[in-house]
């Protein structure tokens, strides 16, 4: 029999995360990000076998999860999880590849890749909890705030779309981040890495590493994708501890996901479009509901349907791009033989 939830007065927000269930989820993703900066201590390179395994393990980790979800609390709260945990995926990927971008800028050595990765997800966890925290604060002021999230996405969404259609393709400027400029003006910054330090003593006074500057751009980064994500999640459930626990699965398992995606992410030439269309839907999806509170008469768009329509559009901008991919390959004429 589902386990009953827990009632927050204030805006009658349901949530199955009781004061056991946060103690062992915060227990368990604590112990996880201490394995992976266990794992990361000694700089090296990660082979595919590595970063497959890992994938695996990261991936198995949510299904467990929602398996458990079903037995305690019900297929209801199993479908939001699933749902919830396939938008942040997605999400997570279009993060994976500004990370790449940003890896590639400060010509980070292959082997402090990893740590750098590292950084950046416990960065986004930390970002994401705080506005997962505001968001259930904004919620139980009152139905305005799925209006309010709702705009955010159609929002973003549409400017996804705008810039995919103008083949815009992401781009990284270092010399355009305020964080870095700063940092550069108030501290002396080392022209070369040094191994997984963060600062070193260069002529007598202190001075960060190449290293440190990558970290804070992931992070500043970072802002800006919990800015999106967070609504886009709560657009599939209202509950934050569902919220929490999508965010911290789709971010686990990206240091080893990265290494396996590494060649495949610039190939997925229509993922913002997929994206675009995702964060849209939600938007929708949030609008009507806050109508539907107004105007019971409006219809809502239930969950199941939600996630239908997320793994479809994912499985078509995937088969696109690689139908893309190919015709183009087919153009390009074949070298002269010598």
């Amino acid at each position: 029999m589902p386990a009953p939830t827990i009632l927050l007065s204030a805006a009658q927000i349901e949530t199955i995360g009781t004061a056991p269930l946060w103690t062992i989820t915060i227990t368990g993703l604590v112990l996880l990000l201490v394995l992976d900066f266990s794992l990361t201590h000694r700089p090296h390179k990660v082979r595919m076998r590595e970063a497959i395994g890992w994938s695996v393990f990261y991936l198995a980790l949510p299904l467990l999860f929602a398996v458990y979800v079903w037995y305690a609390f019900g297929a209801g709260v199993a479908v939001e999880f699933a749902t919830g945990y396939v938008v942040e995926k997605s999400l997570s990927v279009d993060n994976l590849f500004v990370f790449m971008l940003l890896l590639t800028a400060f010509a980070v050595p292959h082997e402090l890749a990893q740590r750098v990765l590292l950084y950046g997800i416990v960065g986004a966890l930390v970002l994401r909890a705080i506005f997962i925290a505001l968001g259930a604060a904004v919620l139980q002021s009152g139905t305005w705030a799925f209006l309010l999230f709702g705009g955010i996405l159609i929002v973003t969404a549409w400017r996804i779309l705008r810039s995919a259609a103008h083949g815009e393709e992401q781009q990284v400027d270092i010399s355009s981040m305020r964080s870095i400029r700063l940092l550069r003006r108030f501290t002396p910054v080392t022209g070369a890495y040094h191994g997984s330090r963060l600062t070193v003593r260069e002529g007598g006074r202190r001075a960060l590493t190449p290293l440190a500057l990558a970290i804070v751009a992931v992070f500043a980064t970072d802002i800006v994708f919990a800015v999106d994500s967070v609504p886009a999640v709560y657009g599939v459930t209202e509950d934050p501890f569902i919220v929490f626990v999508t965010n911290a699965f789709a971010l686990l398992g990206l240091r080893a996901l990265y290494f396996v995606l590494q060649g495949v992410l610039a190939k997925l030439r229509h993922l913002n479009h997929g994206l675009g269309i995702i964060l849209g839907f939600i938007g929708v999806k949030l609008v009507l509901h806050w109508a539907h509170g107004i105007w019971p008469a409006i219809p809502e768009i239930p969950t199941l349907l939600s996630l239908g329509v997320i793994i479809a559009t994912l499985t078509t901008v995937t088969i696109t791009s690689v139908h893309a991919n190919r015709r183009d390959a087919r153009r390009v004429p074949a070298a002269p033989p010598q």
